[in-house]
């Protein structure tokens, strides 16, 4: 191979090579390659630099110079102001549990109010029952006639010590009303026994005189209790107490008295006499009254095992009954604060039943079934309140002359 004369220059090889290759020949010069290396050394230290500084801002003093202990009140406040740690609690994953042995009530969704019906508040209605076949026929078309919701409503009975085919009439009723294909029959039908051999005889004159008072009503009160007990689901949202031996009363008395919203609610109740074809309106329930200062210095005066009994002579309590107030022709809304109850008709929400409030069958402040209830009720803080004007019409028993 010929050479060119003179030799050959760096410069003239270079320009001989591919421009490829000259590219590559100035990226291995070791210049180069220590140019690359400096300016990646100044690079790498500038960013260390940098983030150095960054971080070190977070780690600012925001207070004094001081340790903690020196510090003043209000150094110590300004020292905190700026820290918003976040916190995160574990509020643990749902528990299931399958055991068929364990079961959960929530009475927290059960209600009383005025809106009952739209609410689909559930009612109980108890009826405590002794030698009473001769009242079911009427009280059965009487309740079949209640214009709330059936579906809503369920029935309990307890029949105790009963002489006559309480329960046979009883269980008859109530297979005939609830086998019936129309809106008629109700949620639910229980029917409770319980004997207290009490033999008290159902004659007026005995079962009203003063001397029985005291015992009977002091049954009255546990039959009450045993049936309450038996009967009472937590979802029920109302207890409606309705003796067998009314002969009247209004179809919509529930939604009347669900109306009113009080804790615990009664009618006044009267009956019909008829004499010479005139209809004599009698007051029946002196059970319902207003306690007078004349009553609370005889109550203060005696035993507390003495359960006073009202409209007897014995004791002269000088109270304001309902039964002689009001006017079935007047504005039924009228309200009235009352002491004692009967125990004819009574509305009651059922959360004051479940929180103990029952009816005393021993003196409770001198009183004993309802009207220990309401003395009870009202220790409790719950409202006792009376309708004068709303008349529900009680069989005559002809026991007091004097209450016509």
């Amino acid at each position: 191979m010929l050479l060119p004369k003179g030799g050959v220059s760096w410069k003239a090889a270079r320009a001989q090579l591919p421009p490829a290759r000259a590219l590559w020949a100035i990226l291995t010069k070791t210049r180069f390659l220590l140019l690359v290396a400096v300016t990646g050394v100044v690079l790498l230290l500038w960013r260390g630099i940098s983030t150095g500084a960054s971080e070190m801002q977070s780690f600012y003093c925001w207070g004094p110079s001081k340790p903690p202990m020196e510090m003043t009140l209000n150094e110590q406040q300004a020292w905190n102001a700026h820290l918003h740690t976040p916190v995160i609690f574990n509020h643990h994953a749902p528990l299931e549990i399958n055991s068929s042995t364990i079961s959960h009530v929530d009475l927290n969704p059960v209600k009383s109010t005025t809106k009952a019906v739209a609410n689909e508040e559930r009612i109980l209605i108890l009826t405590p029952l002794k030698d009473a076949s001769r009242y079911l026929s009427k009280y059965f078309e009487l309740i079949a006639e209640l214009t709330y919701p059936h579906h809503l409503i369920d029935l309990a009975f307890l029949v105790s010590d009963s002489t006559d085919d309480t329960l046979a009439v009883l269980a008859s009723e109530l297979d005939r009303i609830q086998k019936r294909p129309d809106q008629i029959p109700f949620r639910s039908a229980m029917v409770v026994e319980k004997d207290f051999d009490f033999k008290l005889s159902q004659n007026v004159e005995e079962r009203h005189s003063f001397a029985a008072q005291g015992p009977r009503r002091k049954a009255m009160g546990r039959a009450r209790n045993y049936l309450l007990s038996a009967a009472l689901k937590p979802e029920h949202s109302w207890v409606y107490w309705r003796d067998v031996d009314i002969v009247d009363s209004p179809k919509k008395i529930l939604e009347d008295f669900i109306a009113h919203d009080k804790d615990i609610l009664v009618p006044n109740i009267w009956f019909h006499r008829y004499q010479n074809g005139r209809d004599i309106e009698g007051r029946f329930d002196y059970n319902s009254w207003v306690e007078s200062d004349k009553g609370r210095r005889l109550a203060s005066s005696l035993d507390k095992d003495v359960v006073l009994a009202e409209g007897y002579k014995e004791y002269d309590t000088g109270r304001t009954y309902m039964a002689r107030m009001g006017d079935w022709r007047d504005d039924k809304d009228v309200e009235i604060e009352l002491d004692g109850i009967g125990g004819v008709n009574i509305l009651v929400k059922a959360d004051v039943h479940r929180s103990g409030i029952n009816f005393p069958c021993y003196a409770f402040e001198n009183q004993a079934e309802t009207e220990g209830f309401a003395k009870m009720a009202k220790r409790a803080g719950y409202q006792v309140i009376g309708l004068p004007n709303y008349v529900v019409w009680h069989i005559d028993t002809e026991e007091k002359g004097g209450n016509a």
